[in-house]
Protein backbone atom coordinates (compact mmCIF):
# COMPACT_ATOMS: atom_id res chain seq x y z
CA UNK A 1 0.00 0.00 0.00
CA UNK A 2 1.08 3.66 -0.75
CA UNK A 3 0.04 6.06 2.09
CA UNK A 4 0.17 9.55 2.56
CA UNK A 5 0.02 11.64 6.39
CA UNK A 6 -1.12 14.58 6.14
CA UNK A 7 0.57 17.22 8.92
CA UNK A 8 4.57 17.53 9.91
CA UNK A 9 4.32 17.20 13.76
CA UNK A 10 5.61 14.82 16.44
CA UNK A 11 2.12 13.06 15.90
CA UNK A 12 2.80 12.32 12.33
CA UNK A 13 6.15 10.68 12.90
CA UNK A 14 4.89 8.90 15.76
CA UNK A 15 2.10 7.35 13.04
CA UNK A 16 4.51 7.28 10.38
CA UNK A 17 6.56 5.20 13.11
CA UNK A 18 4.12 2.89 13.95
CA UNK A 19 2.85 2.47 9.95
CA UNK A 20 6.25 1.26 8.98
CA UNK A 21 5.81 -1.76 11.09
CA UNK A 22 3.30 -3.06 9.23
CA UNK A 23 4.09 -5.73 6.00
CA UNK A 24 1.66 -4.45 3.92
CA UNK A 25 2.81 -0.62 4.47
CA UNK A 26 5.37 0.10 0.45
CA UNK A 27 5.78 3.46 0.50
CA UNK A 28 4.82 6.49 2.89
CA UNK A 29 4.57 9.76 2.54
CA UNK A 30 4.09 13.23 4.45
CA UNK A 31 2.63 16.27 3.75
CA UNK A 32 4.35 18.57 4.48
CA UNK A 33 6.30 16.29 6.98
CA UNK A 34 10.09 17.36 8.76
CA UNK A 35 13.35 16.71 9.11
CA UNK A 36 13.07 13.59 11.21
CA UNK A 37 9.97 12.03 9.50
CA UNK A 38 11.94 12.20 6.06
CA UNK A 39 14.67 9.86 7.51
CA UNK A 40 11.52 7.12 7.14
CA UNK A 41 8.83 8.34 4.87
CA UNK A 42 9.22 10.77 1.32
CA UNK A 43 8.09 14.20 2.36
CA UNK A 44 6.25 16.10 0.22
CA UNK A 45 6.14 19.98 -0.14
CA UNK A 46 2.55 20.68 0.22
CA UNK A 47 1.03 22.80 3.17
CA UNK A 48 -1.38 20.39 4.87
CA UNK A 49 -4.20 22.83 4.50
CA UNK A 50 -4.00 22.96 0.56
CA UNK A 51 -6.61 20.11 0.11
CA UNK A 52 -6.93 20.49 -3.94
CA UNK A 53 -3.05 19.80 -4.20
CA UNK A 54 -3.14 17.02 -1.74
CA UNK A 55 -5.93 15.35 -3.54
CA UNK A 56 -4.18 16.30 -7.06
CA UNK A 57 -0.59 14.22 -5.41
CA UNK A 58 -2.66 11.72 -4.11
CA UNK A 59 -4.45 10.81 -7.23
CA UNK A 60 -0.93 11.33 -9.32
CA UNK A 61 0.82 9.11 -6.86
CA UNK A 62 -2.13 6.44 -6.55
CA UNK A 63 -2.27 6.83 -2.91
CA UNK A 64 -4.52 4.13 -1.27
CA UNK A 65 -5.01 5.03 1.99
CA UNK A 66 -4.51 8.66 3.98
CA UNK A 67 -4.34 9.30 7.20
CA UNK A 68 -4.91 13.38 8.27
CA UNK A 69 -3.19 14.49 11.80
CA UNK A 70 -4.26 18.16 12.35
CA UNK A 71 -7.66 19.07 12.93
CA UNK A 72 -7.50 22.10 10.29
CA UNK A 73 -7.75 20.23 7.40
CA UNK A 74 -10.33 18.00 8.96
CA UNK A 75 -12.65 21.10 9.78
CA UNK A 76 -11.91 22.80 6.51
CA UNK A 77 -13.36 19.48 4.91
CA UNK A 78 -10.34 17.48 3.32
CA UNK A 79 -12.61 14.10 4.39
CA UNK A 80 -15.15 15.43 1.82
CA UNK A 81 -13.22 16.35 -0.92
CA UNK A 82 -10.84 13.08 -0.99
CA UNK A 83 -14.47 11.20 -0.83
CA UNK A 84 -15.77 12.99 -3.57
CA UNK A 85 -12.78 11.87 -5.71
CA UNK A 86 -12.97 8.68 -4.79
CA UNK A 87 -10.07 8.63 -2.43
CA UNK A 88 -9.93 6.60 0.60
CA UNK A 89 -9.03 8.56 3.81
CA UNK A 90 -9.42 8.15 7.57
CA UNK A 91 -11.21 11.07 9.79
CA UNK A 92 -14.52 12.73 10.05
CA UNK A 93 -16.26 14.78 7.52
CA UNK A 94 -16.90 18.25 7.65
CA UNK A 95 -20.03 18.27 9.26
CA UNK A 96 -18.70 16.02 12.25
CA UNK A 97 -15.49 17.72 12.33
CA UNK A 98 -17.17 20.96 14.30
CA UNK A 99 -16.85 18.63 17.25
CA UNK A 100 -13.63 20.67 17.93
CA UNK A 101 -14.11 23.28 15.27
CA UNK A 102 -16.36 25.17 17.41
CA UNK A 103 -16.70 24.59 21.17
CA UNK A 104 -20.31 25.80 20.68
CA UNK A 105 -21.12 22.85 18.79
CA UNK A 106 -19.46 20.31 20.84
CA UNK A 107 -21.19 22.38 24.40
CA UNK A 108 -24.55 21.99 22.68
CA UNK A 109 -23.83 18.46 21.29
CA UNK A 110 -22.61 17.43 24.85
CA UNK A 111 -25.93 19.29 26.61
CA UNK A 112 -28.57 17.38 23.86
CA UNK A 113 -26.85 13.68 24.70
CA UNK A 114 -26.57 14.70 28.56
CA UNK A 115 -23.01 13.71 28.54
CA UNK A 116 -21.29 15.01 31.74
CA UNK A 117 -19.89 18.31 31.15
CA UNK A 118 -18.94 21.50 32.94
CA UNK A 119 -21.77 24.22 33.34
CA UNK A 120 -21.19 27.10 30.16
CA UNK A 121 -22.95 30.08 28.83
CA UNK A 122 -22.07 31.75 24.95
CA UNK A 123 -21.46 35.13 24.32
CA UNK A 124 -20.86 36.95 21.05
CA UNK A 125 -20.61 40.36 22.66
CA UNK A 126 -18.68 41.51 25.43
CA UNK A 127 -21.57 42.56 27.03
CA UNK A 128 -23.01 39.19 27.05
CA UNK A 129 -19.87 37.82 28.41
CA UNK A 130 -19.67 40.79 31.07
CA UNK A 131 -23.09 39.89 32.29
CA UNK A 132 -22.17 36.39 32.51
CA UNK A 133 -18.69 37.36 33.96
CA UNK A 134 -20.57 38.97 36.71
CA UNK A 135 -22.41 36.22 37.86
CA UNK A 136 -19.67 33.55 37.75
CA UNK A 137 -17.35 31.62 40.13
CA UNK A 138 -14.07 31.58 40.37
CA UNK A 139 -11.20 30.49 38.54
CA UNK A 140 -13.04 30.58 35.46
CA UNK A 141 -12.51 29.09 32.06
CA UNK A 142 -12.88 31.55 28.68
CA UNK A 143 -12.56 29.71 25.48
CA UNK A 144 -12.84 30.60 22.05
CA UNK A 145 -15.13 29.19 19.84
CA UNK A 146 -13.03 28.52 16.99
CA UNK A 147 -9.92 26.56 16.30
CA UNK A 148 -6.59 28.53 18.36
CA UNK A 149 -3.63 25.07 17.82
CA UNK A 150 -4.39 24.49 21.48
CA UNK A 151 -4.19 27.73 23.05
CA UNK A 152 -7.92 28.69 23.08
CA UNK A 153 -8.63 27.80 26.74
CA UNK A 154 -7.90 30.56 29.44
CA UNK A 155 -7.84 30.24 33.04
CA UNK A 156 -8.98 33.45 34.63
CA UNK A 157 -8.89 33.69 38.51
CA UNK A 158 -11.00 36.44 39.00
CA UNK A 159 -13.33 39.47 37.74
CA UNK A 160 -11.20 41.44 36.31
CA UNK A 161 -9.20 38.79 34.51
CA UNK A 162 -11.99 37.33 33.18
CA UNK A 163 -13.29 40.50 31.92
CA UNK A 164 -10.11 41.48 30.51
CA UNK A 165 -9.79 38.34 28.52
CA UNK A 166 -12.96 39.09 26.53
CA UNK A 167 -12.72 41.98 25.82
CA UNK A 168 -9.41 40.91 24.11
CA UNK A 169 -10.97 38.05 22.10
CA UNK A 170 -14.35 39.64 21.44
CA UNK A 171 -13.33 43.26 20.78
CA UNK A 172 -9.17 43.37 20.50
CA UNK A 173 -10.01 39.76 18.33
CA UNK A 174 -6.07 38.62 19.31
CA UNK A 175 -7.46 34.84 18.06
CA UNK A 176 -9.00 36.64 14.72
CA UNK A 177 -12.28 34.79 14.18
CA UNK A 178 -11.57 31.66 15.63
CA UNK A 179 -12.49 34.08 19.29
CA UNK A 180 -15.75 36.23 17.70
CA UNK A 181 -17.65 34.18 19.79
CA UNK A 182 -17.20 32.60 23.43
CA UNK A 183 -17.78 29.91 26.03
CA UNK A 184 -17.79 30.77 29.46
CA UNK A 185 -17.20 27.80 31.21
CA UNK A 186 -16.97 26.16 35.07
CA UNK A 187 -13.85 25.22 36.19
CA UNK A 188 -13.50 21.68 37.01
CA UNK A 189 -11.38 20.50 39.62
CA UNK A 190 -9.46 17.03 39.22
CA UNK A 191 -6.94 15.10 37.19
CA UNK A 192 -7.37 15.27 33.15
CA UNK A 193 -6.92 12.37 31.46
CA UNK A 194 -6.86 12.15 27.74
CA UNK A 195 -9.22 8.83 25.66
CA UNK A 196 -8.63 8.55 22.31
CA UNK A 197 -10.79 6.40 20.38
CA UNK A 198 -11.18 4.31 17.11
CA UNK A 199 -14.62 4.93 15.71
CA UNK A 200 -16.22 3.63 12.36
CA UNK A 201 -19.75 5.13 13.06
CA UNK A 202 -21.12 2.05 14.71
CA UNK A 203 -18.84 1.18 16.94
CA UNK A 204 -16.45 3.20 19.33
CA UNK A 205 -13.35 1.70 21.11
CA UNK A 206 -11.05 3.31 23.30
CA UNK A 207 -7.37 3.28 23.65
CA UNK A 208 -5.23 2.70 26.51
CA UNK A 209 -5.39 5.98 28.47
CA UNK A 210 -2.70 8.97 28.63
CA UNK A 211 -1.73 12.26 30.54
CA UNK A 212 -1.10 15.44 28.89
CA UNK A 213 0.18 18.11 30.49
CA UNK A 214 -1.09 21.91 29.21
CA UNK A 215 0.70 24.01 31.33
CA UNK A 216 4.27 25.65 29.81
CA UNK A 217 6.11 24.66 33.52
CA UNK A 218 6.36 22.44 36.41
CA UNK A 219 3.58 22.21 38.88
CA UNK A 220 1.24 23.18 36.16
CA UNK A 221 2.20 26.93 35.63
CA UNK A 222 2.81 29.31 32.85
CA UNK A 223 0.90 29.64 30.16
CA UNK A 224 -1.41 26.74 27.96
CA UNK A 225 0.12 25.28 25.20
CA UNK A 226 -0.35 22.69 22.97
CA UNK A 227 1.22 20.16 24.95
CA UNK A 228 4.48 19.67 26.93
CA UNK A 229 4.57 15.96 27.62
CA UNK A 230 2.32 12.79 28.62
CA UNK A 231 2.48 9.46 29.60
CA UNK A 232 0.56 6.05 29.94
CA UNK A 233 -1.25 4.63 31.49
CA UNK A 234 -3.23 7.66 33.48
CA UNK A 235 -2.79 6.52 37.42
CA UNK A 236 -5.97 7.60 37.86
CA UNK A 237 -8.36 6.16 34.87
CA UNK A 238 -9.24 2.96 37.06
CA UNK A 239 -11.50 0.35 35.74
CA UNK A 240 -14.30 1.75 37.71
CA UNK A 241 -13.83 5.03 35.59
CA UNK A 242 -13.41 3.38 32.90
CA UNK A 243 -16.64 2.06 32.89
CA UNK A 244 -17.89 4.92 33.82
CA UNK A 245 -16.91 6.84 30.92
CA UNK A 246 -17.75 4.40 28.60
CA UNK A 247 -21.65 4.06 30.04
CA UNK A 248 -22.22 8.14 30.47
CA UNK A 249 -19.64 9.50 27.55
CA UNK A 250 -18.55 6.96 25.07
CA UNK A 251 -21.46 5.07 24.16
CA UNK A 252 -23.78 8.29 24.03
CA UNK A 253 -21.02 10.69 21.96
CA UNK A 254 -21.36 7.45 19.59
CA UNK A 255 -25.41 7.66 20.04
CA UNK A 256 -25.07 11.09 19.27
CA UNK A 257 -23.05 10.74 16.28
CA UNK A 258 -25.23 8.58 14.80
CA UNK A 259 -28.19 10.62 15.34
CA UNK A 260 -26.95 13.56 13.68
CA UNK A 261 -26.02 11.44 10.47
CA UNK A 262 -22.32 12.23 11.07
CA UNK A 263 -19.84 10.18 8.65
CA UNK A 264 -17.54 10.12 11.45
CA UNK A 265 -14.88 7.29 10.44
CA UNK A 266 -11.10 7.96 12.10
CA UNK A 267 -10.50 9.08 15.96
CA UNK A 268 -12.05 10.80 18.38
CA UNK A 269 -10.13 12.69 21.05
CA UNK A 270 -12.09 12.70 24.72
CA UNK A 271 -10.60 14.95 26.85
CA UNK A 272 -12.06 14.45 30.56
CA UNK A 273 -11.28 15.92 34.36
CA UNK A 274 -11.77 12.99 36.51
CA UNK A 275 -14.01 14.95 39.26
CA UNK A 276 -15.52 13.57 42.51
CA UNK A 277 -18.53 13.44 40.48
CA UNK A 278 -17.06 11.62 38.22
CA UNK A 279 -15.36 12.10 34.57
CA UNK A 280 -16.39 14.94 32.51
CA UNK A 281 -15.45 15.69 29.41
CA UNK A 282 -13.52 18.97 29.08
CA UNK A 283 -13.46 18.95 24.92
CA UNK A 284 -13.46 16.96 21.87
CA UNK A 285 -10.81 16.49 19.65
CA UNK A 286 -11.48 15.10 16.25
CA UNK A 287 -8.05 13.43 15.46
CA UNK A 288 -4.70 11.88 17.11
CA UNK A 289 -3.67 13.88 19.81
CA UNK A 290 -0.62 15.85 20.12
CA UNK A 291 1.78 14.46 22.29
CA UNK A 292 -0.48 11.29 23.59
CA UNK A 293 0.07 9.46 20.02
CA UNK A 294 4.16 9.78 20.96
CA UNK A 295 3.18 7.87 23.98
CA UNK A 296 0.13 5.09 22.34
CA UNK A 297 1.69 4.23 19.38
CA UNK A 298 4.77 2.41 21.08
CA UNK A 299 2.23 0.44 23.09
CA UNK A 300 0.13 -0.07 20.35
CA UNK A 301 0.80 -4.06 19.52
CA UNK A 302 -1.60 -4.57 16.64
CA UNK A 303 -1.37 -3.68 13.22
CA UNK A 304 -2.59 -0.03 12.37
CA UNK A 305 -3.37 -0.41 8.85
CA UNK A 306 -5.38 -3.13 9.79
CA UNK A 307 -7.62 -1.58 12.18
CA UNK A 308 -7.78 1.79 9.72
CA UNK A 309 -9.33 -0.34 7.13
CA UNK A 310 -11.85 -1.91 9.39
CA UNK A 311 -12.53 2.05 10.24
CA UNK A 312 -13.02 2.52 6.76
CA UNK A 313 -15.30 -0.18 5.62
CA UNK A 314 -17.00 0.24 9.30
CA UNK A 315 -15.87 -2.83 10.43
CA UNK A 316 -14.16 -2.36 13.34
CA UNK A 317 -16.53 -4.32 15.45
CA UNK A 318 -14.23 -7.27 13.53
CA UNK A 319 -10.90 -6.54 15.03
CA UNK A 320 -9.36 -6.98 18.69
CA UNK A 321 -6.99 -4.16 19.29
CA UNK A 322 -4.10 -5.06 21.69
CA UNK A 323 -1.58 -3.11 23.60
CA UNK A 324 1.39 -3.77 25.73
CA UNK A 325 1.50 -3.54 29.26
CA UNK A 326 4.42 -1.08 29.67
CA UNK A 327 4.76 2.22 30.76
CA UNK A 328 5.85 5.07 28.77
CA UNK A 329 6.48 8.55 29.11
CA UNK A 330 7.28 11.78 26.41
CA UNK A 331 8.65 15.07 27.46
CA UNK A 332 8.37 17.83 24.84
CA UNK A 333 12.10 19.85 24.35
CA UNK A 334 10.34 23.33 23.49
CA UNK A 335 11.90 26.74 22.11
CA UNK A 336 12.42 29.74 24.36
CA UNK A 337 9.28 31.72 24.43
CA UNK A 338 6.80 28.69 23.55
CA UNK A 339 3.59 29.41 23.34
CA UNK A 340 4.38 32.76 22.59
CA UNK A 341 6.85 34.41 20.22
CA UNK A 342 9.78 32.36 19.98
CA UNK A 343 12.87 32.46 17.75
CA UNK A 344 13.64 29.75 14.55
CA UNK A 345 16.50 28.30 13.20
CA UNK A 346 18.80 27.32 16.05
CA UNK A 347 21.08 24.05 15.95
CA UNK A 348 19.92 20.80 17.62
CA UNK A 349 22.78 19.03 18.88
CA UNK A 350 22.65 15.55 20.22
CA UNK A 351 20.19 14.06 18.50
CA UNK A 352 23.37 10.65 17.55
CA UNK A 353 23.93 10.48 21.66
CA UNK A 354 20.64 9.15 22.25
CA UNK A 355 20.25 5.51 23.04
CA UNK A 356 18.51 3.20 20.56
CA UNK A 357 15.90 2.50 23.32
CA UNK A 358 14.37 5.63 23.44
CA UNK A 359 12.51 7.13 20.73
CA UNK A 360 12.51 10.69 19.61
CA UNK A 361 9.79 12.00 17.44
CA UNK A 362 10.36 15.35 15.71
CA UNK A 363 7.59 17.77 16.27
CA UNK A 364 9.05 21.24 14.47
CA UNK A 365 12.58 20.73 12.61
CA UNK A 366 13.92 22.01 9.47
CA UNK A 367 17.61 21.43 7.57
CA UNK A 368 19.34 24.34 6.92
CA UNK A 369 22.78 23.73 5.38
CA UNK A 370 23.05 19.84 6.18
CA UNK A 371 22.44 20.86 9.73
CA UNK A 372 19.31 19.83 11.69
CA UNK A 373 17.59 23.46 13.15
CA UNK A 374 14.49 24.69 15.46
CA UNK A 375 11.63 24.86 13.28
CA UNK A 376 8.63 25.57 15.94
CA UNK A 377 7.43 26.26 19.56
CA UNK A 378 7.50 22.42 20.41
CA UNK A 379 10.71 20.84 18.56
CA UNK A 380 11.00 17.32 19.71
CA UNK A 381 9.91 14.79 21.96
CA UNK A 382 11.41 12.63 23.86
CA UNK A 383 9.89 9.13 24.90
CA UNK A 384 10.83 6.05 27.32
CA UNK A 385 9.28 2.45 27.81
CA UNK A 386 9.64 0.62 30.95
CA UNK A 387 7.95 -1.80 32.82
CA UNK A 388 6.70 1.03 34.93
CA UNK A 389 6.16 4.59 34.17
CA UNK A 390 8.59 5.46 36.77
CA UNK A 391 11.31 3.50 34.79
CA UNK A 392 10.46 4.94 31.35
CA UNK A 393 10.23 8.34 33.00
CA UNK A 394 13.74 7.31 34.47
CA UNK A 395 15.06 6.78 31.25
CA UNK A 396 13.55 9.78 29.42
CA UNK A 397 15.18 12.63 32.05
CA UNK A 398 18.53 10.57 32.11
CA UNK A 399 19.14 11.29 28.76
CA UNK A 400 17.02 14.41 27.48
CA UNK A 401 20.10 16.71 28.43
CA UNK A 402 22.06 15.15 26.09
CA UNK A 403 20.06 16.77 23.29
CA UNK A 404 20.62 20.79 23.17
CA UNK A 405 19.89 24.09 20.84
CA UNK A 406 20.18 27.47 21.94
CA UNK A 407 16.79 28.68 24.44
CA UNK A 408 15.66 24.47 24.81
CA UNK A 409 13.58 23.79 27.75
CA UNK A 410 11.33 21.49 28.85
CA UNK A 411 8.98 19.99 32.02
CA UNK A 412 11.29 18.04 34.60
CA UNK A 413 7.62 16.86 36.57
CA UNK A 414 5.74 14.69 33.50
CA UNK A 415 4.80 11.44 34.67
CA UNK A 416 5.32 11.65 38.72
CA UNK A 417 2.28 10.15 40.38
Amino acid sequence: MKILVVGGGGREHAIIWKLNQSPSVKEIYCAPGNVGIGEIAKNVGISSNNIEKLVEFSREIGIDLTIVGPEEPLVRGIVDKFRQNGLRIIGPTKHAAQLEGSKIFAKEFMKKYDIPTARYDIANTFEEASKIIGNSSYPVVIKADGLAAGKGAFICENKEEALNMAKELLEKKILGESGENIVVEEFLYGTETSILCFIDGNTIIPMESSQDYKRAFDEDKGEMTGGMGTYSPNYVYTEEVAKQARAKILQPTLTGIQKEKMDYRGIIYVGLMITEEGPKVLEYNVRFGDPETQVLSPRLKTDLIEIFDRIEERKLKDINIDWSEEGTVCVILASEGYPGDYEKGFEIKGLEDIPKDLLVFHSGTAEDNGKIVTNGGRVLGMVGKGKTIEEAREKVYRNIDKISFEGAFYRRDIGIK
